[in-house]
């Protein structure tokens, strides 16, 4: 991060909170197209797409060195199920049944990955019809059951990612994914986790994204409140059911091609087809743009579990704790553990401006080696926007009236150390 790229960050958080960041909608719909890779910087991206949270597209350019762009792929840009196989053939993946709707989304089973390709191959020699149904691999943490493997290298632009930067760290889970599935596989409207950013890039076919910027949700909403799982569906014109749905702005439409990469902004709620067959790779990730706006959905998240068990909330005990556990059944983390998120981050950014990196570390992929590759003032930049949110947690009632003796350091020690590294090294 260079320094004109810092104040225009720190000038933009100053003059606006932390919600407003998600509202901003993109002008006139238009999506930028990425594709010089030798001029376009990190800075560029932080400051023209990060911030605002605006989606963006880079060419197949950025991805043309990717051992799954090489290996993966037919000569004539299919999917080499040969090649998959022996690699790994042996693993177990999670399939979705794209024609069958459970509880807003679709039911998912483990199947061997030899299985679902030989599926996927009788799927296409049958017209793209089954008995099965239309089955799409998801949410296969590839990279974390294969690291021996060439598969992709992130981006630089994507490579602040306090998601998986905290899960490495806890060896307990990651927010890296491959996606697999034939010609109209599709996933309904959502966002993302955390309304965390994403990226997915397509190691071959080709993806119609339909994006709505943050806020535009609540227009598509039933009488009742809920989100629609299909957002073409007819049924949203039916003004007794979706009485909203008139004031809302058509999506943002991107085809995505392969080899290209798309940007997914925080916040913004999206649906997507295949229209080929495709393999795709996604990241979700948070960092200091937009952990606030992880810190509100989760205050959302935490008042619809106690709106839900409020009659529960005089003759239950603990009442607050049982909030905590459902709400992180549900979202997959709680308030402490939220607090330890933000400390692990914090304490990475503090050793590597209070220490430096040795030669041994630079060289080794690590999170200290990655935040020393962006830069110290981007480190500070970190830790000022983790002191917003973590004061704002500090001060939260509900943070407040749990049993806080087990965090260490507590969270007045840990945000007097962060403020003093930060005056330290704008010294």
């Amino acid at each position: 991060m260079d320094r004109a790229t810092f104040a225009c960050s720190t000038a933009f958080y100053r003059d606006h909170n932390s919600s407003s960041q998600g509202a901003f909608c993109l002008p006139g719909g238009h999506v930028d197209f990425i594709d010089k890779v030798d001029s376009f910087t990190y800075s560029d991206f932080f400051r023209d797409y990060l911030i605002p949270n605006h989606p963006c597209i880079f060419s197949a350019k950025f991805t043309e060195d990717w051992g799954s762009r090489r290996n993966w792929v037919t000569w004539d840009g299919k999917p080499d199920f040969d090649y998959l196989l022996q690699k790994f053939g042996e693993a177990v993946v999670p399939v979705a049944n794209c024609d069958v709707k459970e509880y807003n989304s679709n039911p998912k089973e483990q199947l061997p990955f030899k299985e679902y390709i030989k599926y996927w191959k009788e799927y296409i020699r049958n017209g793209y019809r089954s008995s099965r149904g239309c089955l799409y691999l998801k949410d296969w943490h590839l990279s974390r059951a294969f690291p021996e493997q060439d598969v992709y290298t992130t981006p630089v632009y994507f490579s602040s990612d306090w998601l998986n930067e905290y899960w490495d760290a806890v060896a307990v889970d990651d927010y890296r994914f491959v996606y697999m599935g034939p010609k109209g596989s599709w996933t309904p409207f959502h966002a993302d986790v955390f309304r965390s950013y994403s990226w997915s890039a397509n190691i071959c076919g080709r993806k119609k994204w339909l994006l709505y910027p943050a806020g535009q949700e609540e227009y598509l909403k039933d009488h009742h409140g809920n989100l629609p799982f299909d957002v073409t569906a007819p049924s949203l014109r039916d003004k007794s059911v979706y009485p909203r749905y008139n004031q809302s702005q058509p999506p943002v439409e991107i085809v995505q091609e392969a080899g290209e990469i798309v940007f997914i902004p925080s916040g913004w709620h999206h649906q997507v087809y295949n229209l080929e067959d495709t393999i795709s790779i996604n990241h979700n990730w948070v960092n200091g743009c937009n952990v606030a706006i992880m810190w509100c959905f989760l205050q959302d998240e935490l008042a619809a579990v106690q709106r839900e068990i409020n009659e529960w909330k005089d003759p239950m005990d603990d009442w607050h704790l049982q909030c905590q556990l459902i709400m992180k059944s549900c979202t997959g983390i709680d308030y402490k553990e939220f607090y330890n998120f933000l400390k692990i981050i914090a304490e990475n950014r503090i050793s590597v401006l209070e220490n430096g990196l040795d030669d041994e570390a630079s060289a080794k992929n690590t999170p200290k080696a990655a935040i020393s590759t962006l830069g110290m003032l981007h480190a500070v930049f970190d830790l000022k926007r983790t002191v917003k949110v973590l004061t704002s947690l500090s001060a939260n009632e509900d943070f407040k009236k749990l049993d806080l003796t087990s965090l260490s350091p507590p969270p007045e020690a840990l945000l007097h150390h962060l403020k003093g590294a930060i005056d330290t090294a704008l010294l």
